[in-house]
């Protein structure tokens, strides 16, 4: 099986949010994500926030958000999480496959707002103006930069227009980022999804639902805690054979560092490549993958076509020695593996297949 490419474009993108996710080797001790908090009360408006150091002020709750692409689905499943898909005027956020099963269906459902995306896989400066939004999200820095074709920031307040970066990416595609923003952005985790919920639920004066969806899935994620507490940790490996694009070895992109490390750990393993930072991964050969220690086989799903099965069966023959190999352990993830409300869900998947939970 030869592994299939996505665009170029795409996977730069994509490469980054993995860099994003595991960028360094920082001490644990001094960049570990703190508990994220909600909203102490209801919003009261005009809301004025610091948004990557960017004020921002709301008079009320925004009702014409855009979306923008960014290869992510976080925001546009926050939305959903939240039930804030009425306010949602554009989305451009899309996979096609998701972990759970009514998430696709509620995705396409969005209006698009007839947008197209460039080269850069985001959404033209021009077409961004002339939907008017009174928000516009995009899951990076670098979605508001005008190398990528992209509105900045300045333009949209320029034409009255409210501009949002997810707070754990305000430091990816800004080189001129905070400190604070460069740590926070180092020390991803799934604590870091629940932050974009409750950002979101103060500028949407939903707290409520916010917390509901938050203290569910804590609960969702102390109970396989428990489950996994006495167990011995496996080694996990991470592989999204439809971004081969992101290796340079033309290899399943591998992911690992940040979020994708702390998901891996919760469900009681550790993430073979571990601390990794995306350049490191993208340079991971056949010999390094050959000689790795993987009992667990986490195939990434990214495209609604894939195969999963197939894929692991492939990686098998491949690399023989891995214990996963001979024992034929293995999962499927897609979405619930990123940044985003469904992270308990990946936790689940793997924390089963590596210690077959009842």
């Amino acid at each position: 099986m030869s592994f299939r490419t996505i665009p170029s474009t795409a996977a730069l993108c994509l490469l980054g949010l993995t860099a994003a996710c595991s960028n360094g080797t920082t001490d644990p001790d001094t960049t570990a994500t703190p508990t994220a908090q909600g909203p102490a009360s209801r919003t009261t408006y005009p809301l004025t926030i610091d948004n990557c150091g960017h004020r921002i002020t709301f008079e009320e709750p925004p009702s014409r958000v855009l979306l923008l692409n960014g290869t992510s689905v976080a925001e546009v499943e926050s939305f959903i999480a939240l039930g804030l898909e009425d306010r949602i005027l554009a989305n451009s956020q899309s996979y096609g496959v998701s972990d759970d099963p009514e998430m696709v269906e509620k995705v396409a459902a969005l209006p698009t707002g007839g947008l197209s995306l460039n080269e850069n896989a985001e959404v033209p400066r021009e077409q961004v103006l002339d939907l008017a939004p009174d928000l516009v999200i995009s899951t990076w820095a670098g979605g508001f930069d005008a190398a990528t074709g992209s509105a900045t920031r300045d333009q949209l307040d320029a034409a009255g227009i409210n501009s949002f970066v997810t707070p754990v990416n305000c430091a990816y595609g800004d080189p001129a980022a905070r400190p604070e923003d460069q740590q926070r952005y180092d020390a991803q985790s799934v604590e870091s999804s629940f932050e974009l919920l409750y950002a979101l639920a103060e500028i949407f004066d939903v707290p409520d639902r916010a917390a509901a969806h938050v203290e569910r899935v804590r609960a969702e994620l102390a109970d396989i805690a428990e489950a996994v507490e006495e167990v011995e940790p496996v080694s996990v490996l991470v592989v999204y054979p439809g971004m081969a694009m992101m290796n340079n070895n033309g290899l399943p992109a591998v992911f690992a560092g940040g979020l994708f490390d702390d998901i891996v750990e919760r469900a009681g393993g550790v993430n073979v490549f571990a601390g990794r930072t995306g350049p490191e991964l993208a340079d991971i050969n056949v010999e390094a993958l050959a000689t790795a220690d993987v009992d667990v086989l986490v195939i990434g799903l990214f495209e609604e076509d894939e195969d999963g099965d197939a894929y692991a069966q492939d990686l098998f023959e491949r690399f023989p020695a891995w214990d996963a190999s001979r024992t034929g352990t293995y999962t499927t993830v897609s979405d619930s593996f990123y940044l985003g409300p469904l992270n308990a869900l990946a936790v689940a998947r793997i924390a089963d297949a590596a210690h077959d939970l009842p």
